[in-house]
């Protein structure tokens, strides 16, 4: 038998590390969870809440790539999201009807258009650094929420356009009850959009720790010694631009089949998309991909839940008015508990806690 290498033998170290490891049990059951939310809380509130947790987590994660693993920043991730759910509502709606082939082909135009239009950007864009490039995606963004409106006989305009989706994720399709849920056409739509984010989830972890994910985490913690060892940090930029801002309009796709429902306020505003993403890195972590989920579960769990606190108050203490008009500025709680947030966990929670467990391995070394 052959004699394994130093390489080998460290690969195989890691993978028993990885598979072995509290993290990775921990992974399993929040994917369980997910997998099981429909028939553990099947109320159309919950399983809604679940499944924008799941694409808003999956988009946080795309936006990473870009800020996270190779220090750019851009304000018209929002864009390519909205891009994804337009091209989606004309194939399905607007130019075209509701079947599988029309929901294929537009997931499809969506990917070009963004495969063509974010390395547009990139090779105009790209020449000016830092805080000119995120001012200059910024008015793009601005341009196509504008052009959004303004088309209205293209776009719908502010009304929007309403989708209705093929065959078994319909909202009328119903195929039966399976374990005490009806198996309907929302609940088959959450599994494929779970198993679709899923896959592109993993895509985007190879991604980062491919070869090429290393070297675009060499360009963001030093462009000038990335380039002193040879590597065009250009290109690599623009390769992450174009790699995240397509998983942005796949998500974007996504997100229109679940709300049936596009416009530019929903699908392209950027203080609607791109803060509430920002926000959710912030929280999370950036540069850990998994800090997506935590920071989107956080911001959509506060936003759907605190505004109910008031209600609650008023049932259980009827006679607590200050306490009422508290909750009524449920923002200003919200805003309490994202300064909490960032004060005890300074590079968000998922990054913060991987640096203590780093400490801690780190102390337990140097002791033993």
């Amino acid at each position: 038998m052959q004699e394994q290498t130093r390489v080998q033998i460290f690969r195989n170290q890691e993978k028993k590390r990885r598979y072995g490891s509290g993290s990775f049990y921990l992974r399993i059951g929040l994917l369980a969870l997910f997998l099981l939310v429909p028939f553990l809380f099947p109320s159309f509130k919950t399983v809604d809440l679940a499944m924008k947790i799941v694409i808003f987590a999956s988009l946080v994660a795309s936006f990473d790539i870009m800020l996270g693993y190779t220090g750019i920043l851009s304000f018209g991730h929002g864009m390519f999201f909205g891009i994804g759910a337009y091209c989606v509502a004309f194939m399905l709606e607007k130019y075209g009807s509701p079947t599988y082939l029309n929901l294929i082909l537009g997931l499809l135009l969506s990917a070009v258009v963004a495969a063509v239009l974010s390395l547009l950007i990139s090779f105009i864009s790209l020449r000016v650094k830092a805080i000119f490039f995120a001012m200059v995606t910024l008015a793009l963004a601005e341009l196509a929420i504008v052009l959004a409106n303004k088309l209205s006989h293209f776009t719908g305009g502010e009304d929007g356009i309403s989708i209705s989706m093929p065959g078994i994720f319909s909202v009328g399709f119903n195929m039966g009850e399976f374990m005490g849920i009806d198996l309907t056409g929302r609940v088959i739509t959450y599994y494929l959009i779970l198993f679709i984010c899923l896959a592109l989830f993993m895509m985007m972890l190879r991604f980062i720790h491919s070869p090429l994910g290393r070297v675009l985490q060499a360009i963001r913690d030093n462009e000038q010694r990335a380039v002193a060892l040879g590597y065009k940090t250009f290109i690599f930029q623009a390769i992450s631009i174009t790699f995240g801002c397509l998983l942005a309009t796949l998500i974007g796709g996504l997100y229109a089949m679940w709300v049936g429902y596009v416009n530019p306020e929903s699908s392209l505003e950027v203080m609607a998309i791109m803060l509430n993403v920002l926000l959710m890195v912030i929280i999370g972590g950036m540069g850990t991909l998994y800090g997506g989920i935590v920071g989107a579960a956080f911001l959509l769990i506060t936003q759907t839940f605190l505004p109910d606190l008031q209600s609650v108050a008023k049932d259980f203490l009827p006679q607590a008015t200050l306490l009422h008009n508290m909750l009524e500025r449920w923002l200003l709680l919200f805003g309490i508990l994202f300064i909490l947030v960032v004060i005890f966990f300074p590079k968000g929670v998922i990054g913060s806690v991987n640096d203590y467990i780093a400490k801690r391995k780190q102390a337990f070394s140097k002791s033993s």
